[in-house]
């Protein structure tokens, strides 16, 4: 057997295992939820901006420097990062679990 014949193999073997349909669904279904946090936050910051921005230029307490628009996009900023590490956790622990498993298994059968 060639070696394209047995990409080939493992890949239909992949396809066709019902964990990779789980880790693709589990894995885009994170992403998505995590793509509409951020998305939301985002655009919900420059629609304050747009259509409130005396609001985003309101200091935070009397005689302070920090604006609330200071103070929201660094929020958002240490909010995001945040998100990304939680990702990143959940990419290289569930997902590449999974992902060596599904692999594995659909390596067996080819040789």
């Amino acid at each position: 057997m060639s070696s394209t014949s047995n990409q080939s193999a493992v890949y239909a073997r992949i396809r066709k295992n019902p964990r990779f349909s789980e880790l693709v669904s589990k894995r885009q279904g994170f992403a998505t939820l995590l793509s509409v946090i951020v998305l939301t936050i985002f655009y919900g910051f420059f629609m304050v901006v747009a259509f409130n921005p005396n609001l985003i230029g309101q200091r935070l307490s009397e005689g302070s420097y920090v604006t609330v628009g200071i103070a929201a996009e660094l929020f958002m900023f240490i909010f995001f990062w945040v998100l990304t590490a939680v990702y990143v956790k959940r990419a290289n622990g569930e997902f590449d679990a999974i992902t060596e498993e599904v692999v594995r298994d659909a390596a067996k059968g080819v040789k």
